[in-house]
């Protein structure tokens, strides 16, 4: 089966997240999270909470946690869940309740019940690339990424700014400045 997903970069200073959790699983959802978007709105909730995880949230002050059980009234005003315990009945809950309220929700290595997967994300400057495999080999996703940041050039956020510089001198309609980008940068496949 093709991979019918459809890839977006949410800006997520924009929404409010939920993580579920506080061990090592919920660290690496949020992690993954501030890494890409260290402005991100995230409210956490876990019976325990590691201390490297604490550690690491509280340099983020639009982070906030409590010490407690899921209630349903935490999915109010929030956009995206992610559900990262090893308490598989209350994933499920959490889940049923949030396709209720229409919310998106991951449910960490359970892909049936996701609505998105984070995907491994290969940064370099402004250029910003998600892997998905589908669900199917997270571990894959992480060798994809190791090989890209190898091969993309260190210095890509240059030719980046030479571009957009050159896309914003550009006069004239629509497709003449596509012909014109087309142009300059058809070096750049690599299609015999």
């Amino acid at each position: 089966m093709a991979n019918t997903l459809f890839p977006i970069f949410l800006k997520l200073d924009q929404l409010n997240t939920l993580v579920v959790g506080g061990g090592n699983v919920a660290l690496e959802k949020v992690s993954a999270i501030l890494r890409n978007s260290p402005e991100a709105r995230v409210f956490m909730v876990a019976t325990f909470f590691r201390e490297d995880t604490l550690e690491y949230i509280e340099k983020f002050p639009l982070v906030s946690y409590e010490i407690r059980e899921f209630s349903e009234g935490d999915l109010d005003g929030r956009d995206l869940i992610i559900c990262a315990t090893d308490n598989f009945p209350l994933h499920q809950k959490i889940k049923a309740i949030a396709a209720e309220r229409h919310l998106l929700c991951n449910v960490a290595d359970t892909p049936h019940l996701c609505d998105f997967y984070l995907g491994s994300i290969v940064q370099k400057g402004d250029l910003k690339i998600a892997i998905s495999t589908n669900g199917k080999s997270p571990t894959l996703a992480k060798r994809l990424r190791a090989f890209l940041e190898d091969v993309i050039p260190f210095d890509i956020q240059e030719s980046m700014d030479g571009l957009e510089a050159y896309r914003n001198s550009l006069k004239g309609d629509f497709e003449a400045k596509i012909k014109a980008l087309n142009e300059l940068t058809k070096g750049l496949t690599f299609k015999k």
